[in-house]
């Protein structure tokens, strides 16, 4: 059965929506109390640990050197960013100024990065056939959703209604469907591309918990539940990883 580029959009367009999934729990919570917020930014570096790591291993598995090099190059992108945004102190994001939402800016961009690597990942995996890429696409697809949970763990404590950190989950993803298809028609030249794509998102990804996430969480509870948060999370996400592979 031949595969068509239109259906290779549509897949990988169903993984850009089950991101937004991942910000439906707050439709039904209304109030945060400020240890919410911290228990959050923890919960959301625990997930993308754990989703960096995924990342690599998955990009070590194609090429060491290249995802090496790229997860370097992405640990560099990620700190001039950070470095650029800083000096515009009236930037915006919905609700959200200043601090608020140049870290808000940062973790949908972070995403939206990790993003690109996985629209390649579904292009190649359909240029194995059909079968192939259905089962990578819903993967990906179920895996989106606490990657969108994520996001909004950032977004809604800060005042972003949960409808719109589901917009913008959706958006951090855009860049899958719109990846996949020059991937599957391209294969050959793609798939040498896609672990250097892959250690990209997952160094900047770390930072983005450790240098983030992870100290913000600690200006709002102790030491000990950021800690906790952190291994819970990681090892939800890596269980939950290896379910869905496998």
């Amino acid at each position: 059965m031949e595969t068509s580029v239109l259906a290779v959009f549509a897949y990988a367009l169903i993984t850009a929506i089950a991101t937004g999934l991942g910000a439906l729990p707050f439709a039904f919570v209304r109030s945060f109390p400020r240890s919410w917020l911290g228990v959050g930014n923890a919960v959301a570096a625990g997930l993308m640990l754990a989703a960096s790591f995924g990342l690599i291993y998955e990009g070590v598995g194609y090429h060491l050197l290249r995802t090496v090099m790229g997860t370097v190059v992405g640990l560099l992108f990620i700190v001039w960013s950070h470095r650029y945004l800083e000096r515009y102190e009236d930037v915006g994001i919905g609700q959200l100024n200043g601090i608020d939402a140049r870290k808000a800016l940062l973790i949908v961009g972070v995403m939206t990065l990790h993003s690109f690597a996985e629209g390649v990942g579904v292009g190649v995996s359909f240029g194995g056939g059909v079968a192939f890429g259905v089962f990578i696409t819903l993967a990906i697809a179920v895996h989106n959703i606490p990657e969108g949970l994520a996001i909004s763990l950032v977004l809604v404590p800060r005042g972003v209604p949960w409808w719109k950190a589901g917009l913008w989950g959706v958006f951090s993803s855009l860049p899958q469907p719109l990846m996949a298809v020059p991937a599957f028609l391209f294969v050959e030249w793609f798939q040498p591309v896609l672990p250097a794509g892959l250690g990209f998102a997952a160094g900047a990804m770390i930072w983005m918990a450790f240098s983030e996430l992870i100290p913000d969480a600690l200006e709002d509870v102790d030491a000990g539940t950021v800690a906790t948060s952190i291994v819970l999370a990681s090892i939800a996400m890596v269980a939950f990883q290896v379910l869905i592979g496998g």
